[in-house]
């Protein structure tokens, strides 16, 4: 028996893990994907890795500011662009916190997080089929409810998701000045990234993400959501068509509504604990971080008593 399993190797799964292992607990994390990442997942494509989930990061959290300088000290994340666009009935140039990106794709942070762990490829049916003293659910509220059963913390994993498809879009050059774009009142194009610049080798990539009306409608098929995103991005952005394209669905993108709390930590039989960046005031890669961290610790300080 393992001291606890961590279910979901995105960056709050991996980042509890680490506050484990650190405590001296034996602990699992598995993932029923191929490498750990998650929603920060970078899929290779046209010869080089594109975000297609999360967009970037910023910085707030000292504890977490200190992992980002250290990336950024072995080069393994950058600062990217601090203005982004608004486009939309009035459009506008809009600046805010530094964000970062990663040269290698925002992967590769939490596989070099993840490095040391006991990472293995898996899914779990339920609770019952995890032999351990505590379980970690580290995914969004409707994948966690699956698995938990009529165990007490389900009356914690109350908050919704709302869906997102990401296109992938490669042009023979560029022909556009942007870093990012926050598209207002478009039924189809929520945000559009250049991929090229925020991993800092100007490759012709945009990334853009739909509306959750326009995923809603296309979860059962991705593709079909294509049309519309390639017909927004061009008149949005003002391009021809692109040479290739690529569509990711993300059935439970972002979370909605609010949430205070940075984790869950309930008892029962096993002893479970939730985290994500589904826990905490904004949902972002930073908060994803904060919470596994701390239910860590907690876990920990827990399991190191019992």
């Amino acid at each position: 028996m393992s001291d606890v399993v961590v279910v979901g190797a995105g960056l709050a799964g991996v980042a509890c893990a680490r506050e484990l292992r650190a405590a001296g607990l034996g602990v699992r994390v598995l993932d029923r994907g191929h490498v750990p990442g998650g929603r920060m997942a970078s899929k290779r494509l046209w010869g080089r890795p594109v975000d297609l989930g999360a967009s970037y990061l910023t910085v707030d959290d000292p504890g977490f500011r200190a992992v980002v300088d250290d990336w950024a000290a072995r080069g393994l994340a950058h600062r990217w662009t601090d203005t982004f666009e608004v486009l939309g009935d009035e459009p506008r140039t809009t600046t805010g916190p530094v964000r970062w990106g990663a040269p290698r794709g925002l992967r590769s942070l939490v596989e070099d997080l993840a490095e040391g762990l006991d990472v293995e490829r898996g899914e779990v049916a339920g609770l019952a089929a995890v032999d351990a003293r505590a379980v970690v659910l580290a995914m969004p509220d409707p994948q966690a409810r699956r698995l938990v059963g009529d165990h007490p913390v389900a009356s914690l994993l109350d908050r919704e998701w709302e869906p997102v498809i990401a296109l992938a879009a490669r042009w023979p050059e560029r022909s556009w000045d942007l870093d990012g774009a926050f598209v207002n009142d478009d039924p189809d194009v929520a945000w559009m990234a250049d991929d090229g610049r925020r991993r800092a080798d100007d490759a012709p990539v945009l990334v853009a993400h739909s509306t959750p009306g326009l995923a809603a409608r296309h979860l059962d098929d991705p593709s079909g959501a294509a049309p519309a995103l390639v017909a927004a991005v061009r008149r949005l952005v003002g391009v021809g068509e692109p040479d290739e394209v690529h569509v990711h669905r993300w059935t439970f993108a972002r979370p909605t509504g609010e949430r205070e709390p940075s984790y869950a930590l309930v008892d029962g039989d096993p002893l479970v604990g939730v985290c994500g960046d589904g826990w905490g005031p904004t949902p972002k890669v930073e908060t994803a971080w904060v919470s596994g961290t701390a239910l860590g610790r907690a876990l920990a300080e827990r399991l190191s008593g019992a």
